[in-house]
């Protein structure tokens, strides 16, 4: 019993050690024993078809067909509208702000706004001390009213002299009448010389008496034009010291926020001295500048949408300006769109995304990573024929989304190269495997 205990143990351990050594010649002489006579068929399986039967041939003929051929994973795209927007990063920036200052010298008498107050269109934000200023009104006042008086004097002077002004004229007609009579009485032989030379005295007295009449009239419509002066200059005066009281008082030019605290009870401001700062931030303005390849596709008036940096809020709004005049450094132009902001909650200096819609265009939507370059370094996609020839199909990167790049110049049907397009080039036979397009 021993002795067989022996060579099976034997047995047994020469099997093992053949299998471990000689595995592949086990696996091939175990084969060869299962393996059908020859010219003889497997039937088939119970429950297996026929049908089944040539699906199998077909899969091992095309095994043998792709056998050798590089595997890609290709997708089937189709082209989608879309609208062709303008993508800028700019900032909100406030629709106006002013620096309200001091036109006239004199100390705050008014107390301090704080800033971050609402302020109203009108509304008083400085109140400086007057001075001496409403004397110099009253004092005025009373230089127009006394140039008002002398003018009432100067237009009852003027009547005066001209009627004696007529007068002096009638003188001069009677005395000429006599001289004229003089001289005929002594040609006659009637009259004495004496009388004659009298008459000729008293036509010079009249003429002299005319010309001093005349300049009394000239005196009386001087002293007129002097009254009208005075008046103007008193006018003047009123109004300057009318004007200097009114810039005693600096009001807000429009409602908004307070962006500084007012000028100090106290302070002494002088021309220029700042007494508030003041900005309106509804409606607010987006402000971004964009290259000069895209300043065409913007229009005043198309629609712009907004994500703010802070929250991502989305806001909407209008293209109201874009410059004419590129920014010398950095070549672009300045573009302005206007957002309505009637709860204030969008601050002036914020960061924003600005997409300005244009006129729409067709795209396909792929994954970043199908992007690659050909041998001249274009950018573009890797496709694949329906015969399986590869293909290079340059590119134009319209968008960058979250959910892969958006691409024009491509036709509308193509089957894209997504895993494996680094290891292709133009023009060879590769084994496609088709995934659909995600929605």
């Amino acid at each position: 019993m021993r002795f067989v205990s022996f060579i099976l143990a034997f047995v047994v351990a020469a099997g093992l050690s053949f299998w471990v050594l000689q595995r592949d010649r086990a696996e091939e002489f175990f084969a060869g024993m299962m393996a059908p006579p020859a010219g003889e068929e497997t039937a088939p399986q119970a429950g297996e078809t026929q049908e089944a039967v040539a699906a199998a041939e077909e899969d091992a003929d095309a095994g043998q067909d792709t056998q050798g051929l590089i595997k890609v994973l290709a997708r089937k795209s189709v082209a989608r509208e879309i609208d062709s927007a303008v993508i800028l990063r700019g900032q909100t920036e406030a629709v106006r702000q002013v620096e309200a200052r001091a036109e006239t010298t004199s100390t705050v008498i008014s107390p301090p706004l704080r800033k971050g107050a609402f302020i109203e269109e009108g509304q008083l934000l400085c109140e400086l001390d007057p001075g001496t200023r409403e004397s110099a009104l009253a004092e005025a006042r009373a230089a127009l009213a006394e140039a008002i008086a002398s003018k009432t004097e100067a237009e009852s002077r003027v009547p005066e002299a001209e009627a004696r002004v007529a007068e002096a004229q009638a003188m001069i007609d009677e005395a000429l009448v006599n001289q004229n009579a003089a001289r005929r009485l002594s040609e006659g032989g009637f009259a004495a010389e004496t009388r004659v030379k009298n008459t000729e005295a008293a036509v010079a007295s009249s003429e002299a008496s005319l010309e001093a009449a005349r300049a009394n009239v000239s005196g009386a419509i001087a002293g007129l034009q002097s009254a009208d002066a005075r008046i103007e200059s008193a006018t003047a005066t009123i109004a300057t010291a009318e004007k200097e009281l009114e810039r005693l008082e600096i009001r807000a030019p429009f409602a908004g926020i307070l962006e500084s605290d007012s000028a100090e009870l106290g302070s002494l401001l002088q021309p220029g001295s700042l007494c508030a700062t003041i900005i309106q931030l509804d409606p607010i303005k987006l402000v971004a500048f964009v290259p000069e390849t895209e300043a065409n596709r913007g229009k005043l008036g198309a629609v712009a949408r907004a994500r703010l940096a802070a929250g991502g809020r989305q806001v909407s709004g209008e293209v109201q300006f874009l410059s004419r005049s590129a920014d010398m450094t950095t070549r672009t132009f300045r573009v302005e769109v206007e957002v309505p902001n009637p709860d204030l909650d969008i601050r002036d200096g914020q960061t924003a995304e600005i997409a300005i819609s244009s006129a729409g265009a067709k795209a396909h939507l792929l994954p970043q990573s199908a992007l690659t370059l050909n041998e001249e370094g274009r950018i573009g996609l890797r496709t694949v024929t329906a015969e399986g020839i590869v293909e290079f199909a340059p590119v134009t990167v319209m968008r960058d989304t979250t959910q892969g790049i958006w691409l024009t110049d491509l036709p509308d049907e193509l089957n894209v190269i997504v895993v494996g397009q680094e290891f292709v080039t133009a023009g060879v036979n590769v084994a496609p495997t088709y995934q659909e397009q995600p929605q």
